[in-house]
């Protein structure tokens, strides 16, 4: 055999083990990823039940209800569509109806998340990327100390010189 087609050879079984590694990581990887939706994404994507992902938006006002049993039920809104939650165990401590928040865990049967953990802001000015650009999508982002929507924005004050 020539020595360049023992080249080629070589350089195509080379090329074949690298393409079946990158195929087995990924293969590997695929369980393990987790996607971000908003509640407009889980309706017009039409999340199939058992699905694990991270489900981002606002507490809906109004919808906390914390059961004896330690049951924690409440809807995660964009202000567009709404994603009841069920979540059992301790809440961080900055949760509350209102505030940005993720949930992870899996889509159940009938359509509400069951959410495996809670995380909540950590100070008046984070708030999740996938959380902010949800909510700009569907234009109810408000950063904080802005104008809220619909509000017309007060006089600005003259710059000193």
């Amino acid at each position: 055999m020539k020595k360049s087609n023992q080249r080629l050879i070589s350089i195509a079984v080379g090329l074949a083990a690298v393409g079946a590694a990158a195929a087995l990581t990924l293969n590997g990887l695929r369980d393990t990823v987790t996607y971000f939706y908003s509640p407009t994404d889980v309706y017009a994507k039409q999340v199939q039940p058992g699905t694990k992902a991270r489900l981002g938006g606002l507490v809906e006002a109004g919808s906390l209800v914390q059961k004896a049993d330690g049951a924690v039920m409440f809807n995660i809104t964009d202000n567009a569509q709404t994603v009841p939650v069920s979540y059992r165990g301790l809440l961080p401590d900055l949760f509350r109806e209102g505030q940005g928040v993720v949930s992870e865990g899996e889509f159940g049967p009938d359509g509400h998340f069951i959410a495996a953990r809670i995380l909540a802001k950590h100070d008046e000015t984070y708030m999740p990327k996938e959380v902010v650009d949800a909510l700009k999508k569907s234009g109810e982002w408000r950063p904080e100390g802005g104008v809220p929507k619909g509000a017309m924005p007060s006089a600005m004050p003259a710059s000193a010189p």
